[in-house]
């Protein structure tokens, strides 16, 4: 690799001289600053932010996006490699002599690409295949709770529809069917009625899921509010991000089925600080010291999805990645260099590391397809991008799009992040919105109520 192990290394030694610096936004002067390649592994709106901040470090050279989309073509090289072809992605870096390679999606990660790129010698961000589980395997998560009393809610798995039912009417209404394996998001049915449940019990193991729902997980319904919170890891330090509160359902008023999320912002009010250090204590910490009990260390970021119950956080799930759309919210705070810390968790010197964040909200509004969650249309045609991005304070992440004869078209069911900063909920909201009326897209919708509960709290404060 091009140099990579020379300027890590000394980098490291100097790591608290230079560390100071780049978090005031201050470049690292010559010839100390190591200059990385960087390959980013995805094509949503997560990685478009990913993108949009480490093409802003004080130590990428050059950064690499496959498979990338319009908008991050504007700050990375896209490269035509499908997140699926490991073995592409693992010899383009070997290729192109990537010095560290990050990885967005869970996909990947769970497929073991950590893994592949470690073993071709290329340092990479995120868990490892076994570490993943924790996203891949709900059940796996709801045991490694249960063995180390990490408050959660109650459960049991199954392999078979009848137990399944009989277990879900012992838990009450409504109760809440998952499929145990990924879903892209959708795995999760709060179902209302004893019908509703038998119906979802029957969709996952009818194989609506694929593999994901061979084994599903039955379990309480948690009353309370819910948050993400996210914190990066070396496998032993854990290092506590900003806060964000997401938006699943599809439409106003969290009605409809549930997405891979509609809309976030950043800072979430119900994440107190007394939330936070719970949250670690109780959740998170336990979790990280599991694992490398058990053998399999877990680096990168973990999302925790937390239920703020009237008896503390609960955990709902994890996720072995930057959460989309909270990454996009997260990286618009985000003050500091974004790629030291991402080194520093596979380098296992996390806490050398300190985060800086602007105290101004982030908001971002989720523009998808007509018909998403369910069918929807490709290659509409969406314009007025540009002159919606030039408000104050707005920045769009492209999640799905492309460009054909000079025209934006959309790719997918998730397809634009609009994104604001303002000092409070209600500006950065009335921004976003702002920028959303100026995108002419016929064949798109959004939500209009995101930040709904924390715009709330401020009329009432």
């Amino acid at each position: 690799m091009s140099g990579y192990p020379y300027y890590i290394a000394g980098w490291q030694i100097n790591a608290l001289k230079f560390i100071p610096a780049l978090r005031q936004g201050r470049s690292i002067p010559d010839p100390a600053r190591p200059t990385l390649n960087i390959l980013l592994i995805g094509s949503g709106g997560r990685e478009h932010a990913l993108a949009w901040a480490l093409s802003a470090s004080s130590i990428v050279s050059k950064l690499y996006c496959a498979p990338g989309n319009a908008g991050i073509a504007d700050v990375a090289e896209s490269v035509p490699i499908a997140v699926t072809d490991l073995d592409g992605l693992v010899a383009f870096a070997k290729e192109k002599r990537i010095d560290f390679a990050v990885i967005g999606p869970e996909g990947p990660l769970v497929a073991g690409l950590w893994d592949r790129f470690e073993a071709s010698g290329i340092k990479a961000f995120g868990p490892s295949e076994k570490a993943a589980q924790l996203e891949g395997s709900k059940g796996f998560v709801k045991s490694l709770c249960s063995a180390n009393d990490i408050p959660t809610a109650a459960y049991k798995r199954f392999k078979e529809a009848a137990p399944a039912k009989v277990y879900a009417e012992t838990l009450g209404l409504p109760v809440v069917i998952k499929a145990d394996g990924l879903a892209a998001g959708k795995g999760v049915i709060i179902a209302e009625t004893k019908a509703d449940a038998d119906r979802a019990i029957d969709y996952m193991f009818d194989g609506s899921f694929g593999a994901a729902g061979q084994e599903i997980v039955v379990e309480e319904f948690l009353e309370g509010e819910e948050a993400s919170f996210f914190v990066l890891t070396d496998g032993e330090h854990v290092l506590p991000l900003a806060g964000a509160q997401d938006h699943k359902r599809a439409f106003d008023g969290d009605k409809g089925p549930n997405t891979g999320g509609m809309g976030a912002y950043s800072p979430a009010p119900v994440l107190t600080q007394t939330i936070i250090d719970q949250a670690l204590a109780r959740i998170v910490k336990p979790t990280i010291a599991a694992m490398a009990a058990r053998g399999m260390p877990y680096m990168g970021v973990l999302y925790a999805g937390l239920m703020i119950t009237k008896d503390g956080p609960k955990l709902i799930e994890y996720n072995c990645r930057f959460g989309d759309p909270e990454c996009q919210v997260l990286m618009m705070r985000l003050k500091s260099d974004l790629a030291p810390a991402l080194i520093a968790c596979r380098d296992k010197v996390l806490d050398n590391i300190d985060l800086r964040w602007h105290d101004d909200v982030a908001l971002t509004v989720v523009m998808a397809a007509n018909g998403y969650p369910g069918d929807y249309k490709k290659g509409s045609v969406i314009e007025g991008l540009d002159e919606a991005a030039k408000l104050p304070g707005v920045q769009i992440f492209h999640a799905a799009t492309a460009r054909e004869g000079g025209k934006l078209i959309a790719t997918g069911g998730r397809v634009l992040n609009v994104t604001a900063m303002g000092p409070t909920v209600s500006e950065a909201r009335a921004r976003a919105y702002a920028a959303v009326d100026l995108i002419r897209w016929p064949g798109g919708f959004c939500r209009r109520d995101i930040g709904w509960r924390a715009v709330a709290r401020e009329i009432k404060d």
